[in-house]
């Protein structure tokens, strides 16, 4: 059992290692794509590019370029961007309008899920899905985050044990996530490795897009052969019980759609904020010690690393159903819109220096998980986590520091999901 977790680890590494050395369609170097375009899907280091923050200044909703003929709008202001996430009737997340924009991705390349659903269906998967994720159900899974995170801190230990650098992606970032969710789904320990192989891509966009969906193609295949071993012998998991508790009112197609989204919206988005928020307190000796010594303070600086990192950078985009208007701008039907979480979270309104890092502030509550009927359903589960890795980790390694200049660090360039890609520390 050790030498399988041992190969799946060191799979998941040189994946993300590999992520940037793809030759395939690069975004970044699409010159017909204004700058404008591409900044929510850009940082600089931990921070939105200026520009966002000078769009949001000037119009927190502004036109956005976009090729195919598309007319867009970007929603950088916090107040502009939870008006449209809280919008249930006006817009349409459902994947059929990607389609119908005839941008080289087919209807049948449809991931299913709550993301890409509207009402009525969407109501109906949410209605079955969210009692797995109610705080007593999620409880269950508690002992278990915390043996994961102590037998990850175990095997840096080892690793680090000659004074040599441990990448903390590769041995604390990824795992973690990837095996709570398959303790979640009750995916057989057996299985766990071919489904490990599949989450990854979901968010590269080096590939374009035909390669991001027909990694999600692969997955749904994979996912299906899950659910029908579900279907013959129901666990404990959560794919386990809505076989038992809904049985035929959910078909094999919707349960891996549901599945896909719970890898989709858990995996990478909670390994890079592992990452992101360490760093955060690497660079700041007196939050590090902080969060060390004081049980109390967990819970905020956990909130306000969600708020300030924001790694999912942008909302599932939105298509106006109707003609509206949002903030004095009017938006016609067919309309894209696509709301910046990370340029949302930093608005000057919220409260004094919102480009800094402060678990002490006051705020209303941030949008890093979205807003309205398409709120990320497993917030919680990512909470759980967070609030189990970041103070286990610092009281298991107080002396812990980056083993390479932060300048040195390779952040991803162009992303959904933010994210660093190794990040050398010493452990002593």
């Amino acid at each position: 059992m050790s030498n399988l977790r041992s190969n799946i680890i060191t799979w998941l590494g040189r994946k993300y290692f590999s992520r940037i050395q793809k030759n395939g369609f690069d975004l970044s170097k699409m010159s017909f794509l204004p700058s404008a375009t591409l900044a929510p899907l850009r940082r600089n280091g931990l921070d939105p590019v200026d520009e966002l923050s000078r769009t949001r200044a000037k119009e927190p909703i502004s036109k956005l370029p976009l090729p195919f003929g598309m007319k867009g709008w970007l929603v950088t202001g916090y107040d502009e961007t939870k008006a449209v996430l809280g919008r249930t009737n006006g817009f349409s997340s459902d994947f059929t309008n990607l389609a119908e924009k005839n941008i080289g991705i087919a209807a049948q390349q449809n991931p299913g899920g709550l993301g890409f659903s509207d009402p009525p269906t969407h109501t109906r998967l949410r209605r079955l899905l969210t009692p797995e994720f109610t705080m007593r159900r999620l409880s269950r899974l508690t002992p278990r985050i915390h043996s994961i995170v102590e037998e990850r801190l175990d095997e840096m230990a080892a690793m680090g044990a000659a004074g040599d650098p441990v990448d903390l992606v590769q041995s604390f970032a990824l795992p973690i996530p990837s095996l709570v969710i398959c303790e979640l789904l009750g995916v057989p320990y057996e299985d766990r490795a071919d489904f490990q192989q599949l989450s990854m891509a979901r968010f590269d966009l080096f590939d374009g897009a035909d390669a991001s969906f027909g990694a999600i193609s692969d997955s749904l295949s994979y996912l299906l052969d899950i659910v029908k071993k579900q279907r013959e012998s129901p666990g404990d998991g959560l794919l386990g019980m809505l076989v038992k508790e809904h049985g035929d009112e959910i078909e094999d197609q919707e349960l891996a759609g549901l599945a896909d989204g719970v890898l989709t919206g858990g995996f990478e988005t909670t390994a890079s904020m592992l990452a992101l928020g360490t760093l955060v307190l690497l660079r700041n000796p007196e939050q590090f010690a902080e969060i060390r010594d004081n049980d109390d303070v967990v819970d905020r600086y956990v909130e306000e690393l969600l708020r300030y990192l924001t790694v999912v950078q942008v909302a599932f985009p939105r298509f106006a159903k109707e003609d509206m208007e949002i903030a004095g701008t009017k938006i016609s039907s067919g309309d894209l819109v696509l709301c910046s979480l990370s340029g949302a979270n930093r608005e000057e309104k919220l409260g004094p220096d919102m480009e800094r890092f402060d678990p002490h502030r006051q705020t209303p509550s941030h949008l890093a998980f979205g807003h309205g009927i398409h709120r990320c359903i497993g917030a919680e589960l990512a909470k759980m986590e967070l609030r189990a890795a970041y103070p286990a980790l610092v009281r298991r390694f107080p002396e812990m520091r980056l083993a390479v200049p932060q300048e040195k660090l390779a952040f991803r360039k162009l992303s959904i999901v933010y994210g660093v890609e190794a990040l050398p520390v010493k452990l002593k």
